[in-house]
Parts: C-alpha cells; sequence; structure tokens
C-alpha cells in the first residue's frame, strides 16, 4: 500500500508499533438530518442526550415532551420517528457513536464501525442509501457527511455543542471545531465534540498514514510528493465540496509530520513540487 487512511486517529504508541506517520488531510463533519414534514431546514434543535434517547428508540415520536422542551414554539407534527442507519461498516457510525457517548455511557459497548441497534430500524447500506430512504420516509431521522447535506439540500439538525450553544453546520463552525481542539499542540487531539462557543460538535479529521521509514525508496518518494501536493494545492480543490481545507497554522504542522518521512537508509525525502 502506498498509504492507509483513517477518521479516527491511531494513538502514539499504535503509530509506534507500526512505523507510521499519521498526517490530517481534511476536516469534515457529521450532521444528524430529519425529514419533518413542515419543519424547516435548521429549525429542530436537538442535544446530544435527546439524539441519544431518539438513537436508542426511547422517544418514538416528534412530539415527545422531550424534544418540545428544547423547541418552544416550534410545531412538531406528531410522527412516528423512523432511525435510518447504516448496516455496513462505517467511519460515520463509529464517530457518530462515540458524540453519543459523551451523553450516554450506554453507548460505549457499541463503539465500532458497526453497531447494534435496538429496536426497528430502518437498516441500510452507504451514504446513498440513508439518503434515499430519508427522503422516502416522513418522520425519518438519520446521519450523513455535510457535503451530502449541501449537496442533496438535506434538512439538518442545529445542534447544542459543549460549550452549551446553539450552532448550526457551516465552513465556519466546523473550522471553530479545529482551532477549538489546538492542534497545534497535538495533531492527534479529537475535534469531536471541542470546546468553543461557535464549533460544530461532530466535526471529524481525515488523516492518511503512511509508512514512517518506506522500504521501496522509489515508492515512498512518489507517496511522500504526492501528499505534499495535495496538503499544498488542496485548500482549491475542496473549497465548497462540503469538505473544509485545514487552517494554515495546522496545515505547517502537517507538513512537518510529513516531513519526519525518512527513506529505508534514513535520507530525508526531498519535497518540490
Amino acid at each position: 500500500m502506498d498509504f492507509g487512511a483513517t477518521d479516527n486517529p491511531l494513538t502514539a504508541q499504535a503509530l509506534a508499533a507500526d512505523r507510521l506517520i499519521q498526517v490530517p488531510t481534511v476536516v469534515g463533519a457529521l450532521v444528524p438530518v430529519v425529514n419533518l414534514p413542515g419543519v424547516a431546514a435548521g429549525a429542530l434543535r436537538l442535544n446530544a442526550a435527546t439524539l441519544s434517547a431518539i438513537f436508542l428508540g426511547e422517544i418514538q415520536n416528534w412530539s415527545d415532551t422531550r424534544i418540545a422542551a428544547l423547541n418552544p414554539g416550534l410545531k412538531l407534527p406528531s410522527l412516528s420517528i423512523a432511525r435510518v442507519v447504516r448496516r455496513d461498516a462505517s467511519g460515520s457510525t463509529e464517530t457518530f457513536i462515540r458524540y453519543l457517548v459523551e451523553s450516554d455511557v450506554r453507548w460505549k459497548a457499541q463503539i465500532g464501525k458497526t453497531a447494534q441497534w435496538t429496536g426497528a430500524v430502518i437498516s441500510v447500506n452507504g451514504t446513498d442509501e440513508v439518503v434515499s430512504n430519508l427522503l422516502a420516509q416522513p418522520g425519518s431521522v438519520g446521519y450523513v457527511s455535510y457535503d451530502r447535506v449541501q449537496s442533496q439540500r438535506l434538512n439538518a439538525v442545529t445542534l447544542q455543542n459543549r460549550d452549551g450553544q446553539w450552532v448550526t453546520v457551516s465552513e465556519e463552525s466546523i473550522l471553530a471545531a479545529v482551532r477549538g481542539a489546538d492542534l497545534r499542540a497535538n495533531l492527534r487531539n479529537p475535534i469531536l465534540n471541542a470546546p468553543g462557543a461557535r464549533t460544530w460538535p461532530l466535526s471529524e479529521l481525515t488523516y492518511v498514514l503512511v509508512a514512517a521509514n518506506p522500504k521501496e525508496s522509489q515508492q515512498g518518494t512518489a507517496t511522500v510528493q504526492f501528499l505534499y501536493w495535495a496538503l499544498k494545492k488542496g485548500d482549491v480543490i475542496v473549497r465548497n465540496t462540503g469538505f473544509v481545507a485545514l487552517p494554515p497554522i495546522v496545515q505547517a504542522a502537517a507538513f512537518k509530520e510529513l516531513m519526519s518521512v525518512r527513506a529505508a537508509d534514513g535520507r530525508m525525502i526531498e519535497l518540490s513540487l
């Protein structure tokens, strides 16, 4: 393999054991989305505890008093809640459950790329099926990446973040999560549920994993050169895609991490465009 990828950062111990370098590449976000007739996009407010109760199957109707308490003045339909969830192994599922764990420890046993959802759910494979089932089923709720919210014009939920503020998903609120996590100090700091009044709590970084000392010099050089190019030129490519480029100060730290890759004989790999 030239390089691998992960949405959940490996620990320093795991990286050392496999002699890997881990470099952040782009910032994304997960977004709870709903199909609620008569409720405008972004109008529905949920906190982590209520979202957890919904996905545990404890809250089964949109008119539930716990949802109404968070949405005074919003006319909620008396509709049964249909949970649209991923059946396939998914980094999105793992990130979503890691977020729910912070408000309800019952999710801890479910951490992983798949989950055993309680009760009746609409279980599908892949984001495309999540979106199509959500759009077809009034009263449904699911979770998708921010790029799908933009491209499919989905009804995104407004979330209460760690600082108690109500936040809508946007490039600005996703970048605020990166700043709140202080990646300058440690590139492995999670940005999920990061502090900050303007942060989107379900933000996530995507990382690449590269051999710290690639055995094949030519292959290792080509890989590092490509990733260097991607970090340097990728800002324009990801613009308006639903993903967000790294802030310059984090990008500089990512360059430094990438430059620590050494050829098998210990030589530094020269970087150029």
